[in-house]
């Protein structure tokens, strides 16, 4: 083997063993097996919530201690390839060896992503919502596009997804939407993309074809847990029930069941229409709003820590560019990752823009 390939390898070894570490492989076998065991309980079902996150853990565990064998596996096997197709002077060979080698040191450096995300909230589910800012119908069909984006996202990694309440616009798009990614740090992993993303294209809805410039927010918030402590006051609610609504505000139900709820301390407004029943959608309100609570807390924590140590951050800046004409290319304005394909991007393919948003805020935790 080559000296750069022979070097190479064992830095890809060293550095999966770092991870093989802070992931503990003996403590991650020792938790499959307990929640193979709850899993296997037949009362398991009586609670739906617990038994779905049991399910869930176990999934992405089984999947966590799968990916890293495999990567193990087939580290180990590259130098008897290298030494096979050299002994041969297989030059085919030998370039499917060095594909190999790239293609492992891709899935080990994603895979090293995940040992950065150590944050108080980082392993908890994720609520999302997404909003259209200015820039009038072009936005909301903007706000559209990003929606569609994560849930394309959360399909390519098996992530199910439950939409609590999309408010549609009137001639395209969406005003906001709200959905919940059910997958073991989804929080840590999408807290990168909270901000205001920014797309630049022809419009589609000017009869002139002009270029519009146009905006819509992500917000990004923890999953509350029972012991996060978030009192919620009866008094501090106003609840109003309405009728669930389609696109282009066509009824979508007879009854009045979908609910908002308008926490009067802070403003925060949510709402639920997705569920079938009224107390259904208020329980699931309920939840997003303490959702909402959890992260404001925790924003309002990083904010005074901000101050303390003087960085002038902010997560409410412009973060990322979706530039369709008069060029094609997507760009993170913080971590400076671009790609040309804004296609792919959109399509879910967005992978990249996360690892290099979750190392940048490593750095810039570590510099602060």
């Amino acid at each position: 083997m080559n000296p750069d390939a022979a070097a190479d390898l064992k830095d890809l070894s060293d550095t999966l063993g770092s991870i093989e570490a802070v992931t503990d492989l003996p403590a991650l076998r020792a938790e499959i097996d307990d929640l193979s065991d709850q899993a296997g309980q037949p009362d398991l079902w009586n609670d739906t919530d617990a038994a779905q996150k049991v399910t869930s853990r176990l999934a992405h565990a089984q999947g966590t201690l799968r990916r890293l064998e495999d990567l193990r596996r087939r580290l180990e096997d590259l130098p008897v390839l290298y030494e096979l197709a050299e002994d041969e002077s297989d030059e085919s060979a030998i370039a499917d060896a060095d594909s190999e080698r790239g293609k492992l040191r891709e899935e080990i450096s994603s895979l090293e992503v995940r040992t950065l995300l150590s944050g108080e909230y980082d392993e908890r589910e994720a609520l999302v919502t997404i909003r259209s800012e200015a820039g009038g119908v072009d936005a909301a069909d903007f706000a559209e596009m990003l929606m569609r984006m994560y849930l394309r996202w959360a399909e390519r990694h098996g992530y199910s997804v439950d939409v609590y309440d999309t408010s549609y616009a009137e001639e395209a798009g969406i005003k906001s939407a709200t959905f919940q990614v059910h997958a073991p740090f989804a929080y840590g992993t999408l807290s990168v993309e909270q901000g205001t993303h920014r797309l630049v294209r022809i419009s589609p809805f000017d009869n002139q074809a002009r270029r519009q410039t146009s905006f819509a927010g992500v917000e990004v918030a923890p999953v509350v847990e029972t012991t996060d402590h978030i009192e919620i006051d009866e008094k501090d609610l106003r609840v109003d029930v309405y009728r669930s609504s389609g696109p282009g505000g066509q009824g979508v139900n007879t009854t009045d069941s979908a609910v908002r709820l308008t926490h009067l301390p802070t403003g925060i407004v949510v709402s639920c229409q997705n569920e079938r029943s009224q107390i259904q959608n208020k329980a699931s309100a309920m939840m997003v709003l303490q959702a909402k609570l959890l992260e404001r807390r925790r924003q309002e924590e990083r904010a005074l820590m901000d101050s303390l140590k003087d960085t002038g951050s902010s997560w409410g800046n412009q973060m990322r560019s979706y530039v369709l004409h008069p060029y094609q290319m997507v760009k993170d304005l913080r971590t400076e990752y671009e790609v040309g394909n804004p296609t792919a991007v959109l399509d879910g393919d967005i992978d990249g823009f996360i690892e290099a948003g979750i190392r940048w805020r490593r750095s810039q935790t570590a510099d602060a």
